[in-house]
């Protein structure tokens, strides 16, 4: 009898935390249902109040409508280029920075290290205008490849990296030295294979942060056909209105990218991180 209570007291808090998760859950949702919502409407109802959560009628030409009006193929186009251009050279340099710091002896090792990471606590705000003067002195400015440049290397990237291959045994870096193997194939064919979580989630990160940036290009590209999504979503405010509508389309659809590359390295990404807090 006791355990039969105790199981059912079980079950009922588990009920209860999944009931709470639930409502957790659809809290964090509502914005991004709202803004589904929202690009379905004309622009005149979507700060109605009361609310109407239903469009009235559903307005799918929203969709057409909007690269029919604005450049969306450049802008998305922009955007994808950037961010998979900055994803696959922040994944090699800071792979690659990372198994020095963690395999490589050599003098002030730890003090480099640490100076390098301490960057990330350095507000990118108090170095971006002569950040900015050297790029333009470079005559890189208003190019895509300035945007590339500066976020081509990151101390995150680097710090993450770091923490996963010290919980690789050193035993198979050792063991591959002795049978002749250089530290880039070390690194190349036995850290790389085996840090496949890791780089998922440098890769997941990475990708979402470039997707998302507005003050980078918004400083540094100014045609418009260099703009990405988020530059470009401003072009629906003007200095006495703004189409509600469009913007709610746009920022849909600068989402979806994002949520389908998240679905699919969801697994990966909690390992990666789950396990960059792993020693041993």
């Amino acid at each position: 009898m006791s355990r039969t209570r105790s199981r059912l007291a079980t079950g009922s808090l588990k009920g209860v935390g999944y009931a709470g998760l639930i409502v957790a859950a659809l809290c964090l949702l509502l914005p991004f249902i709202w803004m589904v919502l929202s690009s379905l409407k004309h622009s005149v109802d979507v700060f109605t109040a009361p609310i109407q959560w239903i469009p009235d009628p559903f307005v799918w030409s929203n969709y057409v409508d909007i690269f029919d009006r604005a450049d969306m193929g450049t802008w998305v186009g922009n955007t994808l280029f950037i961010s998979v251009v900055v994803t696959a050279l922040q994944v090699f340099t800071g792979s690659f920075a990372a198994y020095g710091f963690s395999r490589v002896r050599f003098p002030g090792r730890d003090v480099l290290f640490l100076i390098y990471v301490g960057t990330i606590a350095v507000p990118w705000q108090s170095y971006m205008i002569p950040q900015f003067v050297m790029i333009s002195d470079w005559g890189l400015a208003n190019t895509r490849w300035s945007i590339i440049l500066l976020q081509a290397f990151g101390a995150f990237g680097v710090f993450l990296m770091k923490q996963y291959f010290e919980s690789v045994p050193e035993a198979l870096s050792e063991a591959a030295r002795i049978d002749g193997l250089s530290e880039y194939g070390i690194w190349r064919r036995i850290m790389l294979p085996l840090s496949v979580p890791a780089l998922a989630s440098l890769t997941l990160i990475t990708f979402v942060n470039t997707w998302n940036d507005y003050l980078g290009p918004l400083i540094y590209l100014r045609d418009r056909d260099l703009w990405t999504i988020q530059i470009g979503l401003r072009t629906f405010i003007t200095q006495f209105s703004a189409e509600h509508a469009m913007i709610m389309t746009g920022s849909v659809l600068s989402i979806l990218p994002i949520a389908v590359i998240f679905a699919l390295g969801q697994r990966f990404f909690v390992e990666g991180i789950a396990a960059t807090g792993v020693k041993g």
